[in-house]
């Protein structure tokens, strides 16, 4: 077992109906994770994104997805308390602050938790290039992770 594929054959098999990608500031690994699980997983699969604090939206994010086919759309960062509702079925923590929180909140909540540690892109220097390589990265591996965990499905699927 690893971090891109961290449950069993019989675990992919059962899909959540509701999944929560969390991190810092909701402005890049998380809202990545969703746009990319929402174009992997079946539309009856409700998705959302937060982050322990809300942030800024980037610009890069936005750069790296297009390359990707894939958008935000007019998608702005949230906090985890801006969300209508946390309950759901799996959360998948991206830093390890959102996998405390997340592990605090399923104390009064009845949720998986999976940790799949993600590397911030920020922290990367350099010239542009070197940056958008970076952010590359972590598409990547989030797209590697979503199949890994969820397997490869058709949208149309209801299973």
């Amino acid at each position: 077992m690893n971090a891109l594929d961290p449950l069993s054959k019989a675990d992919k098999r059962r899909a959540p109906q509701s999944v929560l990608f969390l991190c810092g500031m909701n402005a890049i690994r998380s809202p990545m994770a969703e746009a990319l699980a929402r174009r992997a997983l079946p539309r009856s699969v409700f998705l959302a994104s937060a982050g322990l604090r809300a942030g800024e939206r980037d610009p890069f994010v936005d750069a790296i997805l297009d390359e990707d086919g894939l958008t935000l759309g007019d998608r702005h960062p949230q906090s985890i308390e801006e969300l209508a509702d946390t309950n759901f079925d799996l959360i998948i923590t991206l830093s390890p602050e959102a996998h405390h929180r997340a592990l605090e909140m399923t104390r009064t909540i009845a949720a998986d938790v999976e940790y799949w540690p993600m590397l911030d892109p920020t922290i990367v220097s350099g010239t542009r290039e070197q940056i958008m390589a970076a952010y590359r990265d972590v598409r990547e591996r989030l797209a590697a992770a979503i199949g890994a965990r969820f397997g490869k499905r058709n949208k149309t699927d209801t299973n």
